[in-house]
């Protein structure tokens, strides 16, 4: 049987190629990692984030979405559609983005990124673009 490729993986292909040749996206991805480098290093370079492990099944990052953000000093705001992390629309970044700020707000201890098994303490900044996750 041939194996025909849709036609949309294309554009997406042609997409992504001018935007790795865009100088302002370019720059814009600089300052990004300038920034992110900026904030670790303000932090001593000890800074530390709460992220939901990547195999975590999507109902139960529901349910840590649902948790964190009724918790008090957790603002999802961000996360909702028109916030600056809203984007990428999925499950596990929506998660990974409402599970660090209950970490943050809850001290930032080993046990508050738990989340049943499903949370995981990176030290590596997961903020992109306009998604600046609080340290």
């Amino acid at each position: 049987m041939a194996h025909s490729k849709h036609p949309l993986a294309f554009i997406s292909l042609a997409t992504f190629m001018l935007l790795l040749s865009c100088p302002l996206c370019i720059e814009s991805r600089t300052h990004g990692r300038d920034q992110q480098y900026h904030r670790q290093a303000a932090s001593g370079g000890q800074g530390t984030w709460c992220i939901a492990k990547p195999s975590t099944e999507e109902a139960k990052l529901f349910r840590n979405i649902d948790f964190s953000c009724a918790q008090n000093g957790v603002d999802c705001g961000p996360i909702q559609l028109g916030g600056s992390c809203f984007l990428p629309n999925t499950f596990i970044s929506h998660a990974s983005y409402a599970m660090n700020l209950f970490y943050k707000a809850a001290g930032k201890h080993p046990w508050n990124c738990h989340f049943n098994g499903t949370g995981v303490t990176v030290t590596q900044d997961p903020s992109f673009g306009t998604c600046i996750y609080p340290l």
